[in-house]
Formats: structure tokens, C-alpha cells, sequence
């Protein structure tokens, strides 16, 4: 007699399911796919996500970049098929009428999702990563405030852009934030702890995770020997998915992190080895070919 109850109540709150329906994703009113036109050996490109007002625009980034983006995950926690890293692509699309900036990751989901018909589920893996954390002899950075929010802009997100080329490469978070790669240094200004963990982790074989705890935006810049700066270029032209000549690659050999691990000691920062479960995003299939625009 006891499992009549629990019957009803499981058709009961069936119904109710059935009954509702699931809450309608954003989507952009339209946009266009195409393959990316040219590449990054060929002179200064650039690439990143820009909106202007409700025209989105993104240039010269992979499958994996675009769903890195779109989910706000690391490159790391991306895996699938290989294509995804190497095949490009430019994204133009138009924003609803009175479409807030905060939902056009959700409709970069939902595009990517539908025009490459992605298959994927959540996992988790443990990553061997270096941890940035604070010496101890403590932070010897001063915090440097984002610029002000201009006239107008209030509300409308932030655009992140990069430039690069054969003399270095730049990546702009908007509001006066940087970091650059030329002349032999590392330039950051007004970063946060986890953006410089990321920008560095462009530069490394492994994860860099910001477990400082630090919450400013700050200043720092890193000088190389030139032998030191080829690695960095070559590291983070390989994070990009540039498609490199074995020789190239072969200058790699026997290179160290020795340079950055003593530079961010300097401003009181440690990087140490450590252990750490991170989410992964699994993409189980993909369609090569967007579905047409």
C-alpha cells in the first residue's frame, strides 16, 4: 500500500515537468561563420572578442578558443577532437534589441552549440599546475586601479582584444589592463592575480592557478635575455595553436622556466608545484563544417 503514494506522487511530478517548458536560451538575432582569411606567420594579426554596440565581432580564433570564450574556462579544461585547435574562424553577429552585455557569452553558447553541432559533457581531472602564491618575505606590488568606467560605457562589458606578430604580442582586457610580450620583457598593468596567472601560464607546460587570494589589479614587468624571450614567443605562439616548424620547435630543447620563476620572485610572488582537481569541459563531437550562416 506504501508504494501507491510514491507512484502517484512520480506521475504527479512528471506532469508538472512535462507541463513546463524549458527556459528559452538568448540568441543572437543573426550571425555569420566563415573560415578565417590568412595566419599568423604571414604579418600582424588580430584577434579577439569586440562589441560595438549591438554588433559582436570575433576574429581569427579556433573552435576551442570561441568555446574557451563562450564558457569562460582555461584552453586546458577543453578537450576534444584536434581540428578544434588549429581550424579558424571569424564570428559577426548582431545583438537583440536592448540585449544586455552580461548574456552574450550565453548566446555565443548557443550559436557555437547549434552551428557545430557540439556534443560535450562536465568531468573533472587533476592537473599537475604551479600554484601562484605570495613569498615570504610578502608582496613587494602596489595595487594600480582599473581607469575609470568612460562616459557611456557603463554596462556594456569589457572587450578583450589581442594583436600579434613576429615582434610580440599584446592582449588587452579593456579599462587600461594589459599585458604585452615584446622587446625582451613581460608588461603587465593593471592585471588581476588570476589574469597574470593565466598570461603567465601562456608561457609554461603547465596550468598556473592564482591561489593568492589577492583581490587589487597591479603593475609588474619581467626582462629576458633574448635566448629566454625566444622561448617565451615560441611557447606562446605553440598556446595559440600556431602550427610551427619542427626546427622551431627544436630550439625548445633543454629551455627552462628558471627566468620566470626568479622574475616573479622579485615582486614577491612564488610559483609553487602543486596538485589540483580542475573542471574539464569533453567535447564528444563536432561538425568541421559549420552548419550555414
Amino acid at each position: 500500500m506504501r508504494v501507491i503514494p510514491s507512484v502517484i506522487l512520480c506521475v504527479a511530478a512528471s506532469s508538472v515537468l512535462f507541463a513546463q517548458s524549458p527556459p528559452a536560451r538568448m540568441e543572437f538575432e543573426v550571425a555569420s561563420i566563415k573560415p578565417s582569411v590568412g595566419t599568423p606567420l604571414s604579418g600582424q594579426v588580430h584577434v579577439g572578442v569586440q562589441i560595438d554596440g549591438a554588433q559582436f565581432h570575433c576574429s581569427y580564433l579556433s573552435l576551442k578558443d570561441y568555446i574557451r570564450i563562450a564558457y569562460k574556462i582555461k584552453d586546458y579544461q577543453v578537450t576534444g577532437p584536434d581540428w578544434m585547435a588549429s581550424e579558424r574562424f571569424d564570428i559577426h553577429a548582431k545583438l537583440p534589441n536592448s540585449a544586455p552585455r552580461d548574456q552574450v557569452m550565453e548566446m555565443l553558447q548557443t550559436l557555437l552549440e547549434q552551428r557545430f553541432q557540439l556534443k560535450m559533457h562536465h568531468d573533472s581531472k587533476e592537473f599537475s599546475v604551479y600554484a601562484v602564491v605570495v613569498g615570504k618575505g610578502g608582496l613587494k606590488l602596489k595595487e594600480s586601479p582599473l581607469d575609470p568606467v568612460a562616459e557611456g560605457d557603463a554596462g556594456k562589458g569589457v572587450n578583450v582584444s589581442a594583436e600579434g606578430g613576429a615582434r610580440g604580442t599584446t592582449v588587452k582586457f579593456g579599462r587600461g589592463a594589459y599585458f604585452s610580450l615584446a622587446d625582451n620583457k613581460f608588461e603587465a598593468r593593471k592585471l588581476t592575480m588570476a589574469q597574470l596567472a593565466d598570461s603567465v601560464g601562456r608561457f609554461m607546460e603547465r596550468p598556473v592557478v592564482d591561489m593568492t587570494e589577492l583581490t587589487g589589479t597591479y603593475d609588474l614587468t619581467l626582462e629576458f635575455t633574448p635566448e629566454e624571450y625566444r622561448t617565451l614567443l615560441i611557447r606562446t605562439a605553440m598556446s595559440a595553436g600556431v602550427n610551427l616548424p619542427p626546427e622551431v620547435i627544436r630550439l625548445l630543447e633543454g629551455a627552462s622556466d628558471e627566468s620566470l620563476f626568479k622574475g616573479l620572485q622579485a615582486t614577491g610572488l612564488k610559483l609553487e608545484s602543486r596538485r589540483a582537481p580542475l573542471e574539464v569541459l569533453v567535447i564528444d563531437s563536432a561538425t568541421k563544417t559549420p552548419i550555414e550562416n
